[in-house]
């Protein structure tokens, strides 16, 4: 299926202020309102539904050049538009 990029945000920032990025969104879908996304002009609002799909990813991609390895952790919320989401069957998450 291909894929549109409504939105893209990439900046190197401090701990501490990523913490309160990802607090606005745990807090905006907590709220069950919209989320909006804003930066350098572009803006996004979505509307997550009530049982969206919750994807977490940690990623090790190594360099074809013998570079150092880079690791990431990806938070994806899911779900088909006008839906109301769907039960999914990835057993418990613990996060510490």
């Amino acid at each position: 299926m291909p894929e549109e990029v409504l939105f893209k945000f990439e900046r190197s920032m401090e701990r501490n202020e990523i913490a309160d990025y990802l607090r606005s969104v745990a807090d905006s879908i907590d709220g069950e309102g919209d989320l909006s996304l804003e930066a350098g002009g572009e803006s996004v609002t979505m509307s997550p539904p009530a049982r969206p799909t919750f994807e977490i990813k940690a990623e090790r991609e190594t360099s074809s050049s013998g570079g150092p390895a880079e690791l990431s952790v990806e938070f994806e919320l899911e779900w088909d538009e006008g839906s109301e989401g769907e039960d999914g069957s990835g057993g418990e998450l613990r996060i510490e």
